[in-house]
């Protein structure tokens, strides 16, 4: 769903709680800040949330957690580490917030291009719902590459390897 000039805007936290049963591993969904592009893939929706960054990012957080089909892997920009607070007053403190937010998952952290190339990608086949904030610190975005609740990578390398072992007999 794209937001118009004059349009409503969406409840997202409605849209979010709607899209995410449907949504699974290889979804995508973003926390962005206000700078944040409109994209034009058609697999790629944007809500305008007119929320905080760090409120958003929470109910997201706290949605996939309490999702039993999905987890997340969540992806950081590495710029993010180097903002000089000269340059983008608050990013310290918001540094600080994501930390204590993130503190019991995984992260990576990547170059912005490498994120923004693995979304698009992924976009080309998946959808990927972007929840815009208001939040103006460059380089703040969070992505949640969604991934299998119920299944991990290493029960996946069991399985490829019983699979190959199989054939090779």
């Amino acid at each position: 769903m794209t937001v118009a000039p004059g349009i409503t805007k969406p409840d997202w936290k409605r849209e979010l709680k709607a899209l995410l049963p449907f949504f699974g591993h290889r979804n995508w969904i973003v926390v962005a800040d206000s700078a944040y592009p409109a994209q034009s893939r058609p697999g790629i929706d944007t809500i305008v949330s007119g929320g905080g960054q760090i409120e958003v990012a929470r109910r997201v957080f706290d949605a996939i957690a309490a999702s039993k089909h999905v987890r997340a892997n969540i992806y950081l920009d590495q710029e993010l580490q180097f903002i000089a607070e000269d340059d983008a007053p608050g990013v310290s403190r918001y540094r600080i917030q994501l930390a204590e937010l993130l503190k019991i998952a995984k992260t990576i952290t990547l170059p912005h291009e490498q994120v923004i190339a693995k979304l698009d990608q992924t976009a080309q086949i998946f959808r990927v719902l972007i929840i815009k904030t208001e939040f103006t610190i460059p380089y703040t975005s969070i992505f949640f590459e969604l991934d299998c609740g119920y299944w991990n990578a290493e029960a996946e390398q069991r399985l490829r390897r019983a699979m190959a072992a199989s054939t090779s007999k």
